[in-house]
Parts: C-alpha cells; sequence; structure tokens
C-alpha cells in the first residue's frame, strides 16, 4: 500500500510539473534568436558611430566645454601623448562604449534578465522582469539596466528588446580618441535591439546617449554580425600585455628590455625624488 501511494504521488508530482514545463517552453519560444557570437561588421572599427571616421569627424554635438576637451585630447594624441583615452591604463570602458563590441559578444536571454557577456568586461545584466531603478544601487561603470520586450507586429513573438540605463560612475568616454561624456555621470542610455528584417545574421542596436556634455540627446545605430562559421573565443586580461605606463598625468611605455621610454618629444623623465 505505502509502495502505491508513493508511485500515485510521484504521479501526480509529475503531472503537476508538465503545464509548467510547457509553459516555460513556450515562454521561450516568444523571444528571438540573440543566440551565437556577435561580432563588428567586416572593415568597421572601433569609432563610435560605425558610418563615419572617429575623432572630430563624428560630429558629436558637444557642448563648447566639452569640443574643447574633446578636441585637446586629439591634439594631445597627435603629439604622441593618449589624451583622455581611459582605456590606455585598463580602466573599463563602461557603458555605453562597451557596446563598441571590441571583442566578441554573446547573448543569453532569459524571462526575466537578458545577459550580454563580454571578454573583457563585467557582463551587463538586463532586467525584464518588471522592476524599476532602484534608489540606492551602488554607481558603476556598466550601468543599471531594465529592459522591456516588445512585439512591433503583433505576432505573437517579441522582436524588439527596449533598454535604458542609467545609475553611472567615472571616467567614461565614447572612443580611443577621447570622444567625452559629462563629468557628472548623469548619462541616460537608451538602445534598442532587433535583428535585421532582412538579413537574420545581423543584429542592429540603435543608441541614443542622453548627456549634459550634448546639446541634444544623439542616436547612432550599431550593427552585430553573427559568427556562423567557426566560433572561437579568447580570453582577453587587459594588464596582462599592457606596457603603457601612466605615472601621474604622465604616459610612458615600457620597452622590450624592461625600461620606460617617453611617448612624445620632448617628455621629461618622471619625478625621482623619492630614489637615491
Amino acid at each position: 500500500m505505502i509502495y502505491r501511494r508513493q508511485i500515485a504521488i510521484a504521479a501526480m508530482m509529475a503531472a503537476m510539473m508538465l503545464p509548467a514545463a510547457s509553459l516555460n517552453a513556450q515562454d521561450t519560444g516568444k523571444y528571438p534568436d540573440f543566440s551565437g557570437q556577435w561580432k563588428r561588421p567586416p572593415g568597421a572599427g572601433i569609432q563610435w558611430d560605425q558610418t563615419k571616421r572617429p575623432g572630430l569627424t563624428q560630429q558629436a554635438p558637444l557642448i563648447p566645454e566639452y569640443q574643447k576637451i574633446f578636441e585637446a585630447s586629439i591634439a594631445d594624441q597627435a603629439l604622441g601623448g593618449q589624451g583622455e583615452n581611459i582605456r590606455v591604463n585598463c580602466t573599463t570602458n563602461g557603458m555605453p562604449r562597451v557596446m563598441t563590441v571590441i571583442r566578441p559578444i554573446e547573448f543569453v536571454v532569459s524571462p526575466k534578465i537578458t545577459y550580454v557577456i563580454f571578454e573583457s568586461y563585467m557582463p551587463r545584466r538586463i532586467y525584464t522582469d518588471g522592476r524599476t531603478f532602484p534608489a540606492d544601487e551602488e554607481p558603476s561603470f556598466i550601468g543599471y539596466s531594465i529592459g522591456n520586450w516588445i512585439d512591433q507586429d503583433g505576432d505573437g513573438r517579441y522582436d524588439l528588446l527596449e533598454v535604458e540605463t542609467r545609475n553611472f560612475k567615472g571616467p567614461r568616454n565614447l572612443e580611443a580618441t577621447g570622444l567625452p561624456l559629462h563629468r557628472d555621470n548623469e548619462t541616460v542610455v537608451k538602445e534598442r535591439f532587433q535583428l535585421d528584417k532582412a538579413n537574420k545574421d545581423t543584429l542592429l542596436n540603435e543608441i541614443t546617449v542622453i548627456d549634459n556634455a550634448f546639446t541634444r540627446p544623439w542616436t547612432i545605430t550599431k550593427r552585430y554580425i553573427r559568427e556562423t562559421d567557426k566560433v572561437l573565443w579568447k580570453e582577453d586580461e587587459c594588464g596582462e600585455n599592457n606596457n603603457h605606463i601612466l605615472i601621474g598625468r604622465d604616459n610612458y611605455f615600457l620597452s622590450a628590455d624592461g625600461y620606460l621610454m617617453p611617448t612624445r618629444k620632448g617628455q621629461k623623465p618622471p619625478d625621482t625624488r623619492y630614489f637615491k
């Protein structure tokens, strides 16, 4: 009798689990296929707007104060310095620059959260469970992202992920030229992810940056291409082979024989007052 009762209970539990499993599979089927490895298109550089060359050609809508900062960064780099390129000392790129996709990325989609996984940085977590922005979350370079899935054509499947990201710390900028974001870190980033209707192996990311360094919201679209051949993942640790040495505000370079080298003409050696 005991065994029969156990069998009955087990059968009942299995029957109760079937609708839940079926529902979970049905939910998963509502989402677009963002799986696989995504890269920048062939020939696309690591500038902010992929359709324009880096630097002043980007035509960033900067207020005068930050236009001067940008121009000074470019001028410093022309002389051998690093300007406002924060990545030279391995500071993370932060949002939204990480979405330039310098290294390949991967999306992991679930009903309550979507992960964007990078080879070089902490993953992004895009919460899609209906929460609002927290009031006490620690600011971060990657920010806090809340998303909303949308069925644009009413066919019962989601085809658009809208995301808003806030709560940043800095320094952050948009590209290696030092294209600046405001130092108050009040940036708001809005994104619209969707597969290209003409090619399901192309992912479009429309990015709007709202920042006090700009005269208006700045919208660009980045394209990512799905790797359909051989997928290779590599570990990228910035500090492992970084030969740039930042001392105070001066950048030096570590030579192959282990000595500091200047990076610009007439650069003075670092202060050695604490060395005999």
